[in-house]
């Protein structure tokens, strides 16, 4: 299995790699590996796909991924996430961040996709401009670490139960 994801700064790569982690812990053979070096998706049996998201967009290594794999993922399982809300849920402009992102009806259709999932990110100062630090002042409580691990381990292992259910339909017929 393949799990791979675009990420910026590396927290949406950590969260590839968590799942990843959950799928092999639950017995089956999965290796991570960055979009941009993904050549091809055929020895793959099943895929999870993700990228952080900016500004709406998943980043351009996912949605490349895709473009050149597109009809190869369609013949596949494959699983959507995405990585980005920071801050409180219970803020208006952190919900406005956990919409889906603008590529995902497009994403949906190309890869036919089981389902697609968002996950809250991590945003650490460092990383920003000066102009989005300034931002950063004025929209305070976005900066830190808002991953809920448990919550992508579960749906890794959601994951792993579909694949074991469908291998398991496959051999009976």
């Amino acid at each position: 299995m393949l799990v791979t994801a675009a990420s910026r700064h590396g927290s949406t790569a950590e969260i590839a790699q968590a799942i990843a982690n959950a799928l092999i812990g639950a017995g089956l053979d999965a290796e991570v590996i960055p979009p941009a070096e993904v050549a091809s998706v055929e020895e793959y049996d099943a895929v999870v796909l993700g990228s952080a998201v900016y500004t709406g967009h998943w980043l351009q290594p996912a949605k490349a991924l895709v473009a050149r794999s597109g009809a190869a993922l369609a013949g596949r399982p494959v699983w959507l996430f995405s990585s980005g809300p920071v801050g409180d849920p219970k803020r208006k402009l952190v919900r406005q961040m956990g919409v889906d992102p603008v590529d995902l009806p497009e994403l949906l259709d190309r890869t036919g996709a089981q389902e697609h999932r968002v996950f809250a990110g991590k945003l650490e100062k460092r990383h920003l401009t000066v102009p989005q630090r300034t931002m950063l002042l004025v929209m305070r409580g976005l900066e830190g670490d808002f991953r809920d691990w448990a919550a992508i381990e579960g749906w890794a292992l959601e994951i792993a139960q579909a694949l074991r259910t469908s291998a398991a339909h496959g051999a009976r017929r």
